[in-house]
């Protein structure tokens, strides 16, 4: 007890205010916490930078209950001309108070004023400190200006998420601005995937509005829009709205294999655009140049654009290591050749890639029976061996991307290499070209991409399939919305109409639109290639003429 009157007795009024106001802080009391700040302000107590933004929370969170409003309205300008009063430097946890502050004033102008002149702090504006001003222009209906603090986000690299895609949906919708509408969709789709329920309701609310009815092209290019599934790696076209008349809005659900239950429509896996991919495979690249021998690397690309035929890559080190961690186990080259000749054999005798380490290799020609299976894949050119020093993650993650097609490893690619690229479209990349596999009791089962992508799909008939963000651990039972056009749906008894799907076949029992040209490739182990006379199996988006 004397320690603790003698703890109290030296207290420093900075330290008796900062316990205080941690008080008042847990217990959210805004007027304890002002009557503190008058009590300091009146002692000359020395104030800092974390006691100001405090006291600022404070009376942002004061603001969404009516009776202390305006007094804490009044407290937050007080306290922020009293932090440049003192020569205290704002930071951004500072100025998205303040803007909250503004907007809660209904001054979505001071609120977005205040983000914009954030550079001056030498701070970077985050999604929560343009919140206030984006939120105060679309709930009183300012299109524009909510725009424009859409454009100030992207200037600065600010993404969008979806409580701020959907407020800006319901403000575009409300001032009946098709063309918005119409590209936020499309920000759902790309950077949200599955809806709450809130933002479900704004697209209902649109789809039944008499705007709605009015937009979109009577006059369709079906090979355009096609072509922009194709371009888009499918599930949407970006061309703007497809028909005219009345929408259909209802809530549904989709079968296993992809079916609406409620128009019957195919929806598709989406894959990442082609710009996208490139983009991809040109990040790894400049990833594994850095990392590797350079030589090395730049020899991979090199045969790689001569020999592009391949459809499925195989990551050999992750299959042959699969459930070996027992006191025999080691490299298994039958479960690996169990997966090279079942995806032979499902694809129309077409033989994958398979990527596998040099000193491995090596290894396995050592053991006779071993070798046997080794001079077999050479002969077929089923081989590509990293050179010593070389990580094989890099050379089966290029080949994968630059071919556009399947990738069979059980690799999550969650380490630090794959950190590097980027997560913006590797998981989209990943569900629509990544192959699990397991073996049980000895007998392999490949898991091929899912039939169909989670995601916003719009279709060449324009129209829309929304799945919403429901907890369910049977996707059967997802709700999905389902609109179509009226004038859609009656066409659609009448007329036969090719629905466009990815041509990448997720089933793995279908076989290639047309014969791929026989590849001439001649390798060698010493060089890191071996020889090969194949056709390419299915699992490649790519644009194929039509077979004869």
């Amino acid at each position: 007890m004397t320690t603790n009157k003698k703890k109290k007795a030296n207290q420093t009024p900075e330290n008796k205010f900062q316990f205080e106001l941690n008080s008042c802080s847990k217990s959210k009391d805004f007027r304890g916490a002002i009557s503190l700040y008058d009590d300091a302000v009146s002692n000359k107590t020395r104030l800092n930078q974390h006691h100001l933004n405090a006291l600022l929370y404070l009376c942002s969170n004061a603001v969404t209950n009516p009776s202390p409003k305006h007094l804490a309205l009044d407290y937050g300008s007080r306290i922020f001309d009293h932090m440049s009063t003192l020569n205290i430097t704002p930071n951004e946890a500072t100025v998205a108070t303040v803007a909250r502050l503004a907007a809660a004033n209904g001054d979505g102008n001071r609120a977005f004023e205040l983000v914009k002149d954030i550079g001056k702090y030498n701070v970077a504006p985050r999604l929560r400190t343009y919140d206030p001003a984006l939120f105060c222009f679309c709930e009183i209906l300012d299109a524009d200006k909510a725009y424009e603090v859409e454009d100030h986000m992207n200037s600065v690299g600010v993404s969008l998420e979806e409580a701020e895609i959907a407020t800006l949906l319901k403000v575009s919708a409300k001032k009946g601005r098709a063309d918005r509408v119409y590209r936020y969709l499309h920000k759902l789709k790309s950077g949200v995937r599955c809806v709450e329920e809130s933002t479900a309701a704004i697209i209902e609310e649109w789809f039944q509005s008499s705007e709605a009815r009015e937009v979109g092209e009577g006059v369709l290019d079906v090979r355009r829009v096609r072509e922009g599934l194709l371009k888009t790696g499918g599930g949407w076209h970006g061309l703007g709205w497809v028909g005219k008349g009345d929408w259909v809005v209802s809530r549904t659900s989709v079968d296993g294999d992809g079916i609406c239950c409620g128009c019957c429509e195919q929806l598709v896996c989406v894959d990442i655009d082609d710009e996208e991919m490139e983009r991809f495979a040109f990040s790894i690249a400049a990833l594994a140049v850095e990392r590797e021998v350079k030589a090395n690397f730049s020899e991979f690309q090199g045969w790689l654009e001569k020999h592009d035929c391949y459809e499925a890559i195989v990551d050999g080190a992750n299959i042959g290591l699969y459930q070996q961690n027992f006191a025999d186990g080691g490299f298994s080259i039958y479960q690996l050749d169990d997966v090279v000749k079942e995806l032979y054999n499902r694809n129309g005798k077409r033989w994958p890639l398979v990527i596998l380490h040099n000193k491995r290799v090596r290894g396995l020609m050592e053991n006779p029976s071993s070798r046997i299976l080794v001079e077999e894949w050479m002969k077929n050119g089923v081989l590509y061996t990293t050179p010593n020093g070389s990580n094989d993650d890099w050379y089966w993650l290029y080949a994968a991307v630059k071919l556009r097609c399947l990738l069979v490893t059980n690799d999550e690619m969650r380490d630090h290499i794959f950190e590097l690229i980027g997560s913006n479209f590797f998981n989209q990349w990943k569900e629509r070209h990544q192959v699990h596999y397991t073996f049980v009791k000895g007998n392999l089962k490949l898991q091929m991409p899912p039939s169909y992508s989670l995601v916003i799909q719009e279709s060449e008939k324009g129209s829309w399939h929304v799945p919403l963000a429901l907890g369910t651990s049977n996707e059967s039972s997802r709700p999905w919305l389902c609109i179509t056009r009226k004038s859609a749906a009656a066409a659609a008894d009448d007329d036969d109409v090719a629905t466009v799907s990815n041509s990448v076949d997720t089933s793995g029992n279908s076989h290639l639109d047309q014969p791929q040209k026989l590849a001439d490739i001649v390798l060698s182990l010493d060089s890191q290639v071996i020889e090969n006379n194949s056709t390419s199996i299915t699992g490649k988006r790519k644009e194929r003429s039509e077979p004869s």
